[in-house]
């Protein structure tokens, strides 16, 4: 006799014959009876169990509604934390963990030496100085002499199209625009605050109306691209190294010359010599943006831990450092990040791990009862600028006293490394 295939098997046999595509499971079953059934058919195909991405306290039903198409499980990063951090803030004020999600080895250790510094140091003040995330739609226009009618009805009508944009959002303003001019093409840069939301996906929509009632008003203004890349969302540029995008924050501390030589066993002048060699003659002749050893590792991993879309690490970390020897040996360090594009709401930010991760630094819940909207993204803003500053000053230490190699062969490498380390030690 043979027996049924179950309705499991079924699904799985067509997933691997081609009958059933792999994004039209939910068609036939729940998210989550589809998300296994998913993953087995995949297990099949590839001839291997994937035992550790089916194990996960996720809420897949809730993920992929919102966040993630054709589920399989969960990918996990190791999550460590550094500090704590003592950041004097517009508005974090006080010590802080930082969560950070990475499979580097070292990069933990050497964040949280930075913090300790800082910390003992009196904290690091840190301050959002300009907040606009942008949208630039790119219109076309019969010629030049469009182009320039096309820029004055906006700024006549601006107070109508800051209406039209904010629609029936309460926490989204048009606050200005910039353009550009090339050939019939028009590039509008809308600058919006989005209150506590990163605030892509608000700002597209917005953008999208705003380029409906201008092609209404006038017809011979056709939108090609609502984003027409001067926005300009996820790839670093000169634009938003130069005018900021999302968040422009800025931290800076001045370290005592005694905790200079305690803790990161080394001086004020090797280490203004390491920024201005490596970070500034180095990175000059790379033509690379941002001035800095690796902002790109502190904001990558709070942005993993903390739920912010990746695709963003790269502009957000188009950091700046300056470096100078104050008082007689104590050290002024600032980071400047201009492009940092972050929010505290919405996205993935939501998954009940990230929230956590959030928490840690008093930064979950997503806005603060009570405060204006944007407050608490501001606040996360400046522990972020604040935590890739300690990473950066303990980077240059290291390289200015000789220890880089050796730290990443005791912390990076496993306990065969560990061990060698050790007898050579």
């Amino acid at each position: 006799m043979v027996q049924e295939k179950t309705f499991e098997e079924d699904l799985i046999e067509k997933l691997i014959n081609g009958e059933v595509k792999f994004y039209q499971v939910e068609k036939h079953t729940d998210v989550e009876t589809a998300t296994t059934i998913r993953r087995k058919a995949l297990e099949k195909i590839i001839g291997k169990e994937l035992k550790h991405i089916r194990s996960y306290s996720i809420d897949i039903k809730q993920t992929a509604s919102r966040n993630i198409e054709a589920p399989i499980g969960v990918q996990q990063i190791p999550l460590g934390v550094a500090g704590p951090l003592k950041v004097n803030g517009e508005v974090a004020n006080g010590e802080y963990f930082i969560p950070l999600a990475t499979t580097e080895g070292a990069l933990v250790a050497s964040v949280n030496r930075g913090c300790s510094i800082i910390t003992a140091s009196g904290g690091a003040k840190a301050q959002v100085i300009k907040n606009a995330i942008t949208r630039a739609p790119c219109i076309v226009v019969p010629d030049t002499e469009h182009a320039l009618k096309l820029v004055e009805w906006v700024k006549d009508n601006f107070e109508k199209i800051q209406e039209v944009f904010k629609g029936n959002d309460p926490f989204l303003k048009l606050l200005d625009f910039q353009y550009w001019i090339v050939g019939r093409n028009v590039f509008l840069r809308l600058l919006a605050d989005t209150a506590d939301a990163m605030g892509m996906n608000m700002v597209t929509s917005a953008s999208q109306a705003v380029c409906d009632f201008i092609h209404e008003n006038l017809p011979w203004a056709e939108t090609i691209a609502l984003s027409g890349n001067m926005c300009v969302d996820k790839k670093p540029t000169a634009l938003n190294f130069i005018l900021g995008r999302g968040k422009s924050v800025q931290s800076e501390v001045i370290l005592k010359k005694d905790y200079i030589h305690e803790t990161l066993k080394t001086t004020a002048e090797k280490m203004v010599e390491v920024v201005y060699r490596k970070i500034y003659v180095g990175t000059g002749q790379a033509a690379s943006y941002g001035f800095n050893s690796h902002v790109a590792n502190i904001i990558a991993s709070m942005w993993l831990a903390t739920g912010q879309d990746a695709a963003h690490i790269g502009e957000s970390s188009m950091g700046m450092v300056t470096a100078e020897q104050v008082n007689n040996g104590d050290l002024y360090v600032s980071l400047t990040l201009p492009s940092m594009i972050c929010g505290t709401i919405g996205g993935g930010m939501w998954l009940s791990q990230m929230q956590e991760a959030l928490s840690i630094m008093d930064c979950g819940g997503g806005f603060i009862k009570g405060k204006p909207p944007g407050t608490l993204a501001k606040k996360f803003a400046e522990i972020a600028c604040s935590a890739a500053l300690a990473g950066e000053i303990s980077l240059i230490a290291a390289i200015s006293a000789g220890h880089l190699a050796r730290a990443h062969e005791s912390l990076g490498r496993g306990e065969t490394a560990r061990k060698k380390v050790d007898k050579i030690e």
